[in-house]
């Protein structure tokens, strides 16, 4: 199983902010030939990911090529159950990566449309955000 976490970061811990508005980069297919587009503001974790990747891969059997197009590379932190409050901020629970809507998640190569399909409902299930197919946008 591949963790998905930085090798290495500048700062340990971050603020966990807010997600406005629309994905501006990553919203279209670069790589493969289809896309699994994200429709809501979340945070994905680097398990969920890789457990969509694992099901694709799985689908797919060895042939086409799995692209992840988001990386988790916000350290989430959160402190242990019945824990008083105070004494510094928690340590790093997991790693998230922040998708906006509009993002594209995953994109597959080398398969015919009604396979990726199928490969990308597989992966949309074990999302947490709703998410559409999307084909690769042809250049003006």
């Amino acid at each position: 199983m591949s963790n998905l976490i930085p090798k290495r970061v500048k700062f340990r811990k971050q603020q966990r902010g807010k997600m406005k508005g629309k994905a501006t980069r990553g919203n279209y297919v670069a790589f493969g030939d289809y896309g699994l587009q994200c429709l809501e503001t979340h945070w994905l974790s680097g398990r969920q990911l890789e457990a969509g990747r694992v099901a694709a891969q799985h689908f797919l059997r060895r042939q086409g090529k799995v692209f992840i197009r988001v990386f988790p590379d916000k350290p989430i932190s959160k402190k242990p159950l019945e824990t008083r409050m105070g004494k510094g901020k928690a340590e790093v629970d997991f790693w998230a990566a922040c998708v906006k809507p509009g993002t594209v998640l995953f994109e597959i190569a080398g398969v015919p449309e009604d396979l990726a399909k199928q490969a990308f409902a597989r992966i949309a299930h074990k999302m947490p955000v709703r998410c559409r197919f999307v084909g690769r946008r042809l250049a003006v």
